[in-house]
């Protein structure tokens, strides 16, 4: 956008462009040592206590040691995208002017894959600052359907994954998330609604998926995710020092395909998830 070769000056063209000169010179700088190692423990702790907040991990911070106040601790929170987990008014605020859905979950059994599908976001710590991993996750056979990885929260990596998703396995009846601008903004409900992202071009025909957000008083939605990230980080993230982001994909992407088809699952009875997914009994048709 800014040629550092036009005739016009580079402070002429921000101003044409209407955008602040000091964010054409301004070099992101780097996470120093100290907060990389801050965010690590901060990610460990809130997979521990999840419902810990800024204030409540910053007393355990200091009590192993660690000199941070709490806004630090805030503000290293903000940019792992990481919440505490509880109950509150305001979950997870969306953009102004997003649409949010309604809660579609409560007493409902799942019992089939398909039928109910969750999406969330996690950091991962690097051997250098952090990515982002978001992932689609079956309700019933918790298999990781798909998968991507992101250096920012971007909306385009989480679309990624969603037409993945849907392009390997078809449509779930409900797909669920939680009500952050993430998974509130137009390029994913199009994609969840089967529009295309253009206004061009032809629509194809719609998914026809109940989309559902969670509530205020519907928090635990979303809990077998974070249990799929606390076995990520414990299991893979955390046992390696990823070089680079193709590392880190790499690695990953062999993880989670041991953990789709090979790691046994307490929740089916020693069954893989793809095995809970894929080996499901045939109904008895009724006698006619």
């Amino acid at each position: 956008m800014i040629d550092r070769d036009h005739g016009l000056s580079v402070s002429r063209q921000a101003k044409a462009l209407g955008i602040s000169r000091g964010s054409i010179y301004y070099l992101p700088r780097l996470a120093s040592e100290a907060d990389l190692a801050l965010m690590r423990r901060i990610d460990e702790l809130h997979l521990e206590y999840p419902f810990a907040g800024s204030r409540m991990l910053k007393d355990l911070l200091r009590a192993e040691g660690h000199v941070v106040g709490r806004l630090h601790v805030s503000t290293l929170m903000k940019r792992m995208a990481i919440k505490a987990l509880h109950r509150r008014p305001n979950t997870s605020k969306p953009a102004p002017g997003h649409k949010v859905y309604p809660y579609l979950l409560r007493n409902l059994a799942v019992t089939r894959p398909n039928q109910v599908w969750a999406m969330d976001i996690t950091c991962i710590p690097m051997a250098r600052g952090i990515v982002y991993l978001a992932a689609v996750v079956d309700g019933f056979s918790r298999e990781v359907l798909a998968w991507r990885l992101s250096i920012t929260l971007s909306a385009d990596f989480r679309v990624e994954a969603l037409e993945a998703a849907l392009d390997r396995h078809g449509r779930p009846e409900i797909f669920n998330s939680d009500q952050r601008s993430q998974f509130t903004s137009a390029d994913f409900i199009k994609a969840l609604k089967g529009e295309p992202r253009a206004a061009t071009g032809p629509k194809p025909a719609a998914n026809e998926i109940a989309i559902r957000m969670d509530g205020k008083r519907a928090w635990r939605d979303n809990v077998f995710v974070e249990r799929l990230w606390r076995t990520v980080k414990y299991e893979e993230a955390y046992l390696r020092a990823y070089a680079s982001v193709s590392e880190a994909r790499a690695s990953i992407g062999r993880y989670l395909n041991f953990y789709n088809g090979t790691r046994p699952h307490s929740s089916h009875a020693g069954q893989t998830p793809d095995q809970a997914c894929f080996n499901q009994p045939t109904p008895i048709p009724a006698a006619a």
